[in-house]
């Protein structure tokens, strides 16, 4: 598996998946409108998106370094500053109390496997956060010696498995989960411990000698 700073990547990508957001909330709505089962085919809608952002991300890489290696590492510059000012916003969130979620109660209805793919897929895949996390996080963990893409999806593999998880777990646990969401004290130390890592993670990545 030729990727850099492979601990790096993991603990950042699972410490993300743990933070509430959209997909959580997504997640945590279906599998309270009908089941457990609704809440994991919506998890693998949403998860399955992640290779959409991937492949992009790579095709972007791929594009850069036919231009220039030197433009690639300036790439690497730009989202290791971009991860520091996710960070930034992180902890302002916190500081300024805009760190809450908002999960509703819904009405039980029945299950559609096509309908809570398509809700967990295009969310995913429409949400612009994600699409630009993913263009300025896997470029630091590519190492040029090996297929971007590969490397990309093999990323976004692990990103699969680890959010695939951790959003069944909340929808077999859909009470638990829908209580520790609603915890504005819960949430803000997600969001602290999260703003943290990004800024650390940026950091390091902005100091670290990446020579091409």
């Amino acid at each position: 598996m030729h990727i850099l700073n492979f601990e790096a990547f993991l603990i950042a990508i699972t410490i993300l998946t743990l933070t509430p957001g959209l997909d959580t909330v997504l997640v945590i709505r279906n599998s309270s409108r009908s089941g457990h089962i609704d809440g994991c085919v919506t998890s693998l809608g949403i998860c399955s998106g992640l290779f959409v952002h991937a492949m992009f991300s790579a095709l972007g890489i791929s594009a850069i370094l036919l231009q220039s290696a030197d433009l690639f590492q300036v790439v690497k510059w730009i989202g290791a500053a971009y991860l520091i000012w996710l960070g930034f916003t992180s902890l302002l969130a916190v500081y300024k109390g805009h760190n809450k979620l908002t999960i509703g109660e819904e009405e039980q209805t029945t299950f559609s496997a096509r309908r809570s793919l398509r809700e967990g897929f295009l969310s995913n895949v429409l949400n612009p956060k994600t699409a630009i996390f993913y263009l300025a996080f896997l470029p630091q963990f590519i190492d040029l010696n090996y297929s971007p893409i590969l490397q990309s999806l093999t990323m976004a593999s692990i990103h699969f498995l680890i959010a695939m998880i951790w959003q069944c777990s909340l929808a077999f646990a859909i009470n638990s989960a829908k209580n520790l969401l609603k915890n504005n004290a819960v949430i803000s130390w997600m969001e602290g411990a999260v703003g943290m890592v990004l800024i650390l993670l940026g950091t390091k990545l902005l100091l670290s000698d990446n020579k091409l």
